[in-house]
């Protein structure tokens, strides 16, 4: 019985760091941000349990977005990402918070810890508001839905609303969007004519109603007009990598945005 037992901890063990290495095939998700903390090198400390992101990881990328409802601070990060062991490496293409953004390539490294209801993160060195921190987060991941052909993350590629009146404008911003598991996200920045810039996002979830619609919810975003509302949005998709989308307003008005898939 004890070498019985003793080969059925060993199988247990090593199951369990088989587990635990193939961390590409358990982090693709959608998740809710649950908790932050945040350690400054000048050892002040920071707990946040209020704020709202929804993070995305697909097969190949990742997105997040949020909205801090203390302030309406919004921000969100789009990029690829690779594995090894336990550790995630961020490869972050472009970022945005309030009126700033970073549209230069940064590598961020994440320790990563499987949970039973998702997992938790932890950044080491990250620049916060200038100063060096430690980054904590725990995630709770949402339930499978089934998969769609918007499933992944996109650029906009251009855009523009016609309003009730005729009168085009074409948008002067950067916007990404992502797809997956039945869950959406936008995060955007815009530019004034006067070169102003804010950051805007917002994340729900969203359905297929056929290969020409498709339903959006918005659950969080830093539009009030947006959040908490339904929208049935016009598709258009004439390959796997390319659509466009269409929503028509009841006084007239409507926008088009054209978007290309990351790669």
């Amino acid at each position: 019985m004890k070498q019985v037992l003793s080969a059925a901890v060993i199988m247990m063990l090593v199951y369990g760091c088989a587990h635990k290495l193939d961390l590409s095939e358990q982090i693709p998700g959608t998740y809710f941000l649950t908790l932050q903390t945040v350690e400054q090198e000048d050892g002040r400390k920071a707990t946040y349990k209020d704020l709202k992101q929804l993070k995305i990881y697909t097969d190949k990328q990742f997105m997040y977005a949020q909205i801090n409802p203390a302030d309406s601070t919004s921000s969100f990060g789009v990029g690829g990402y690779s594995t090894e062991g336990d550790t995630l490496v961020e490869h972050v293409l472009y970022s945005s918070r309030g009126s700033g953004f970073a549209d230069q390539p940064v590598d961020h490294s994440l320790f990563i810890k499987i949970t039973g209801d998702g997992y938790s993160q932890i950044i080491n060195g990250i620049q916060i508001n200038g100063v060096s921190s430690v980054l904590t987060e725990n995630y709770d991941r949402s339930s499978p839905k089934p998969e769609s052909p918007l499933d992944g993350v996109w650029k906009e590629v251009k855009g523009f609303g016609v309003s009730a009146t005729n009168d085009t404008t074409v948008y002067n911003r950067t916007q990404y969007k992502a797809f997956w598991n039945g869950y959406f996200m936008f995060g955007h920045t815009n530019r004034s004519d006067s070169g102003k810039v804010t950051t805007g996002m917002g994340f729900g979830n969203f359905e297929m109603v056929n290969d020409k619609q498709f339903k959006e919810t918005d659950l969080n975003s830093s539009y009030a007009i947006i959040a908490g509302n339904t929208f049935t949005i016009d598709l258009d998709m004439p390959d796997k990598d390319h659509f466009t989308q269409t929503i028509k307003n009841s006084d007239g008005s409507y926008s088009v945005e054209f978007y290309e898939r990351l790669k």
